[in-house]
């Protein structure tokens, strides 16, 4: 397995970052409790409110777990030449989906909250429905589609590692393989 150096960069810092924060055991850390957005014609993402186990000015490192997910199976996580990483929270109101896209990159998602079908060729039946605690990887190149097909929200943590300068989604689906499976 041949490794892009901006990559293992990327992750062996964000590993060495959790490990220097997991190790911290002996720090008082905030948690969070509760969600709270603000509403408006716009969509705006909801913003974590943190309940403190301590004041939070007390606390050297506060540390928010914003969500967790397993994998059954090892992931590797490759890609060519620099690199941009992304961190989104999505949220998908029942009835709607992400539209038919893919990426150039991977992500790695974790599904917070609520039941996510995702339509993919990687699946058998092209189909795995996921929920909330679940994590997802998504390969580079092949089309998918996530939908919320339940009558709560979803919400998704995701974390993109995309080529620099390519977008986060590819819709042009020309750019795409419809065939390709996960790597």
């Amino acid at each position: 397995m041949k490794h892009r150096p901006a990559t293992v960069v990327a992750l062996a810092l964000a590993a060495l970052f959790a490990a220097t924060v997991s190790g911290c055991a002996s720090t008082p850390v905030a948690s969070v409790t509760s969600v709270s957005a603000t509403p408006s014609a716009e969509a705006i993402a909801p913003t974590p409110t943190p309940t403190p186990s301590v004041a939070a000015t007390d606390a050297p490192v506060v540390v928010e777990e914003l969500g967790k997910g397993e994998q059954d199976a090892a992931v590797d996580v490759e890609v060519a030449g620099p690199t941009q990483v992304a961190f989104r929270r999505i949220t998908l109101h029942p009835g709607a989906g992400t539209g038919k896209h893919c990426h150039d990159g991977q992500l790695i998602a974790v599904v917070e909250q609520g039941t996510f079908t995702h339509y993919a060729p990687i699946y058998p039946g092209g189909v795995h429905v996921y929920q909330a605690g679940d994590s997802i990887v998504e390969g580079a190149h092949y089309v998918h589609e996530g939908k919320n097909e339940g009558t709560e929200d979803v919400v998704l943590l995701v974390t993109y590692v995309i080529p620099e300068g390519d977008p986060l989604a590819e819709t042009d689906l020309s750019h795409c393989d419809p065939e390709q499976p996960a790597e």
